[in-house]
């Protein structure tokens, strides 16, 4: 893995936590009352490589407040699954094929339904271009994903052990360690090729060996010994499931290599200082993905973080001149 120091997103000055909304997106000033967001990262990937699976992308929070990490292309949230045993149903549970042809007949009526009132809103004459454009947009991804999903009608799902843990002593804990165990098995499978996966916790206290806390509460810790030491443990035992996640995935063979080496792991978040809400120099790891990493990559200058998102993008074969607030592709990742 490389450890990259000195990133940031430009706009965030006054963003406070709003700045999360932005993190895989660069959308400057997500605090203000008119913010409109851009797609994110993750949902760029998933229409150039989710056509290949059955599952375009995938999007895990750690609880329900209907949004996450990943926006559509009209900046809309996507919302997050965050119940372990339903994602693992999902994407590994027998599927009623009869409710589930009902259910796409039932989705074609409602484009149909669709087409009928873009054509009167047209004949109306009053309703205004970009409505119309919308209508469209909408009708188009909804036909899509009709047309993915009846094609992995025929498909059965792959059969894996079910190896979530049922330990409620650190619920918390056990939680992290199921959703990076629901990213392996679903990238193992090739059930998807993109995922999400926000740990953002503001609500209640929380508890892991050694700790008991509200992680929001610590995170303003104020250079206090107690919180920090708190604070210190609930974050090495995340870290200690990313390791395992990451160690697993090296240990599974594909092609030549491991599934390590074809997948690209981006870990990061978008303060750098929680404690004082600061957005610069934002702690950005990369991990697997083929490339000769470097360590510990410390940039010159505070640099736009969407100029490496950016060359990932370009490490996928996605061509796009730029992503956000990014300047160029700076070639920071060594294949």
């Amino acid at each position: 893995m490389t450890v990259f120091q000195n990133f940031f997103h430009p706009g965030m000055e006054t963003s406070n936590h709003d700045s999360e909304k932005s993190f895989l997106t660069g959308a400057p000033s997500p605090e203000a009352t008119n913010f409109t967001n851009t797609i994110s990262l993750d949902q760029i990937l998933a229409r150039e490589m989710g056509g290949d699976t059955r599952f375009p992308y995938l999007s895990f929070s750690i609880y329900d407040r209907g949004w996450g990490c990943s926006w559509n292309d009209r900046g809309v949230a996507i919302p997050p699954m965050h119940d372990e045993r339903q994602i693992f149903e999902r994407l590994f549970g027998e599927e009623d094929l009869s409710a589930k042809r009902q259910q796409i007949e039932n989705d074609q009526q409602i484009v149909h339904s669709l087409y009928r009132d873009m054509e009167q809103i047209k004949k109306k004459g009053g309703g205004d271009a970009s409505k119309i454009e919308s209508y469209r947009t909408v009708i188009s991804e909804l036909e899509a994903q009709l047309k993915h999903e009846e094609f992995w009608l025929k498909t059965k799902k792959p059969e894996v052990p079910n190896t979530l843990s049922d330990d409620q002593e650190f619920a918390f804990s056990t939680k992290v360690r199921n959703l990076f165990e629901l990213s392996k098995l679903a990238l193992q499978t090739d059930s998807t090729r993109v995922i999400t996966l926000s740990l953002d916790w503001i609500y209640g206290a929380i508890n892991v060996p050694g700790a008991t806390g509200g992680w929001h509460t610590l995170s303003h810790h104020g250079g206090k010994a107690d919180a920090l030491g708190k604070l210190s443990r609930i974050e090495v035992d995340i870290v200690k499931h990313l390791d395992r996640f990451l160690a697993e995935l090296d240990q599974i063979d594909e092609g030549e290599g491991s599934l390590l080496d074809n997948t690209t792991v981006v870990i990061g978040s978008n303060f750098g200082d929680s404690s004082n809400h600061t957005c610069n120099n934002l702690p950005t790891i990369v991990a697997g993905g083929g490339y000769r990493h470097q360590a510990h990559t410390v940039l010159e200058k505070p640099t736009p973080l969407c100029n490496l998102y950016l060359e990932l993008l370009h490490k996928h074969n996605v061509d796009l001149g730029r992503f956000g607030s990014s300047e160029k592709d700076l070639g920071l990742l060594k294949g």
